[in-house]
């Protein structure tokens, strides 16, 4: 008597495989048993006020108007800064002349900016209150024609001294 040619391997995927099919087929008919007319009503989706995706429409009473040339699109162009904004006053907090670069604080925002001595247009040293401008450097803000802030100082008041009126 000769041997089945199927192995039993075989014959349990080409099983496995109509059972897939069998489930397919079942699924397909369940969903167009379901389907009605009006689904679309079930697909949409609203967004409300915060973003967030909601199935109930938006109350047409809070509806906002907005004229189509208030949108911007894109980055919004910088304004061109004033001249007289980029001129700050600071203090030298280091400066080393023998490699000829140093920090300058700003006095109002306490920012610290870098300085080259090619930027400087006299000789400064450390706690030297300089004027100066700030432009964009390839690591960040720098400072450039620095000078000294020659503004006259008022000598401090002294007291007379006891018994001297």
């Amino acid at each position: 008597m000769g041997r089945s040619n199927e192995t039993f391997n075989k014959k349990n995927v080409r099983e496995k495989k109509e059972k897939k099919r069998k489930e397919k087929e079942k699924k397909k008919l369940e969903r167009k048993e379901s389907r009605d007319g009006n689904n679309l009503d079930d697909m949409i989706a609203y967004v409300d006020e915060y973003g967030n995706i909601t199935s109930t429409p938006p109350d047409p009473s809070q509806k906002k108007v907005i004229k189509a040339e208030d949108i911007q699109l894109g980055v919004p162009k910088s304004q061109a800064a004033d001249p007289a904004d980029l001129i700050r006053k600071g203090v030298v907090t280091f400066f080393n002349d023998s490699k000829g670069y140093g920090f300058i604080k700003d006095t109002v925002t306490q920012e610290s900016f870098f300085v080259h001595v090619n930027a400087t247009l006299d000789q400064i040293r450390d706690n030297d209150k300089v004027i100066f401008e700030v432009m964009r450097g390839p690591k960040g803000m720098n400072a450039v024609n620095v000078k000294l802030n020659k503004e006259k100082k008022e000598a401090p008041k002294t007291l007379p001294e006891p018994g001297t009126l």
